[in-house]
């Protein structure tokens, strides 16, 4: 049995009052919520940090409502009930979670909190069969569906079509300067410098065991070199591009994604089927990396091509020839 489990509460044994009083907490939690998403936006993204502020009044307005509808019916104490104690509620993710997701998905996601919480009192009104228990569980609902209007008009006021397509295009550029840049680094790094030990490996010993565990030292060594590097290479204060953790990983990880790409065909038994797959492999990183940096960095599509082609032929020539001497 999972502990715990038992003990939670499912929601059609729960008194009026009890539902009640777990609206007032919910509605509570949320407001908490919302200003803990405004505090994070602040600096970066005013216009949505304001949009969540007048959430969280919103949220306030409607807890002082309630909880003056639960004294006006069932006295001054609230009885203590929250969320996880009640089986099948919706639940919220930590606001933790979500300090390193785009403004958008954010955005989204306070939506889908409203949406959640008008669709779970809808489901219970229509479930009851009781009278003032169905009448209460409806205007949670309409309260519910009247925050995700109010927070389309919140939108609408405090984020124009100038500011909302500014912070669009700011978190565009923080995404592009924590994550892809250093992610494209790495993986142009690990494409194309692991081409010389790889394929000089093969050509010298025509043997795939080898050939592998030479491209997945190469590979590693790269990634974890890299990652350091970059983390250590500038602390993003003053140069806005972000954590340097992010940066590191991003860099680090596409670093060694990039050496593997090509080293891992080696694990087949045969030397020219390996080889021959490996090259093909190459081929695609190499356009990968062209269409990335055309993708996100406006880097014209030929000339990204030339320049990556290039310099991963120059390589590959270099291992080749180191290889076949």
């Amino acid at each position: 049995m999972i502990p715990g489990f038992n003990q939670r509460r499912r929601f059609a044994d729960l008194t009026e009052q009890e539902v009640l009083a777990l609206a007032i907490s919910s509605e509570e939690d949320d407001g908490r919520i919302y200003r803990s998403y405004a505090e994070m936006l602040r600096a970066d993204y005013p216009a949505s940090a304001a949009v969540f502020d007048g959430m969280a009044a919103e949220e306030d307005g409607h807890r002082r409502r309630l909880i003056d509808l639960h004294r006006d019916r069932f006295g001054e104490v609230i009885p203590l009930i929250r969320r996880e104690h009640v089986s099948g509620f919706y639940a919220r993710r930590p606001v933790w979670l979500t300090a390193n997701l785009p403004l958008e998905t954010i955005r989204a996601q306070a939506s889908q909190m409203e949406r959640d919480a008008a669709r779970f009192y809808t489901h219970a009104a229509q479930a009851t069969t009781d009278a003032a228990t169905r009448r209460l569980l409806g205007d949670l609902a309409a309260a519910e569906s009247g925050h995700i209007e109010t927070a389309d008009q919140l939108t609408r006021d405090n984020l124009g079509a100038t500011a909302l397509s500014e912070e669009d295009a700011a978190a565009h550029r923080q995404f592009v300067l924590t994550w892809v840049q250093p992610g494209l680094a790495g993986l142009m790094d690990g494409s194309v410098s692991t081409l010389a030990p790889i394929f000089a490996t093969a050509f010298a010993t025509q043997d795939t065991h080898t050939t592998f565990l030479v491209g997945l030292a190469a590979s590693i060594g790269a990634g974890i070199s890299m990652g350091f590097t970059e983390a250590a290479s500038d602390d993003g204060q003053i140069s806005g591009r972000g954590s340097p953790l992010k940066r590191g990983i991003a860099a680090g990880v596409m670093t060694t994604v990039g050496g593997l790409g090509h080293a891992l065909p080696y694990l087949i038994p045969d030397f020219w089927t390996a080889t021959i797959i490996a090259m093909i492999v190459v081929f695609v990183e190499l356009w990968a990396i062209a269409w990335i940096q055309n993708r996100y960095m406006q880097t014209p599509f030929l000339r990204a091509a030339f320049q990556v082609v290039l310099g991963g032929a120059l390589v590959f020539g270099a291992g080749a020839l180191i290889g076949a001497g």
